[in-house]
């Protein structure tokens, strides 16, 4: 019953900090819901059990990523910044909410076809080595060539960061 209720209050945490997140107008704002909204799902690894997986959600996305996001907010001027407000038109909005729509349909039927959901077994443990092997594997379904794919484009964006950031001074 406990981790119903811990599971429960993480979600509300995770689901609000991403509403939040994608709706404020300050930038600095929506890193700190981002920030949130990855601790959340650490937390969600910690009551499953997976320590392995909520330390690294924890140091990689909500440490490391976060503060990438957070030194490119900071090298980009404010005067880049103050020219990027936009106000919200309901044309915007309903298209969307159209697209988020379609979105859900689509899952939801690849869901159905598939089987997932009338034939998905209640009760699977998966080892945390086959969790190990499979983040750091370079088979098929293994992802060690995914993650080095996404810090090279990571590194790339910090690159690009600085050399915007040298361009100004130069002015």
């Amino acid at each position: 019953m406990g981790n119903i209720i811990m599971f429960c209050i993480l979600a509300v945490v995770i689901i609000g900090s991403a509403l939040l997140c994608v709706t404020t107008k300050r930038i600095m704002r929506a890193a700190t819901f981002m920030l949130f909204v990855l601790f959340g799902v650490a937390g969600i690894y910690f009551l499953l059990d997976y320590t392995f997986l909520g330390a690294a959600q924890i140091s990689v996305y909500a440490g490391g990523v976060t503060m990438i996001y957070v030194f490119a907010i900071q090298l980009v001027s404010k005067r880049t910044l103050q020219g990027l407000e936009e106000k919200l038109k309901a044309s915007k909005l309903l298209r969307g909410a159209l697209a988020a729509l379609a979105g859900l349909v689509v899952v939801g039927v690849i869901l159905l076809k598939t089987g997932f959901v009338t034939t998905a077994p209640t009760n699977i443990e998966v080892p945390m080595s086959d969790i190990g092997n499979a983040l750091v594997g370079a088979g098929k379904f293994e992802y060690v060539l995914p993650f080095e794919l996404i810090s090279l484009f990571l590194l790339a964006c910090i690159i690009g960061g600085l050399v915007v950031a040298r361009k100004e001074e130069e002015k």
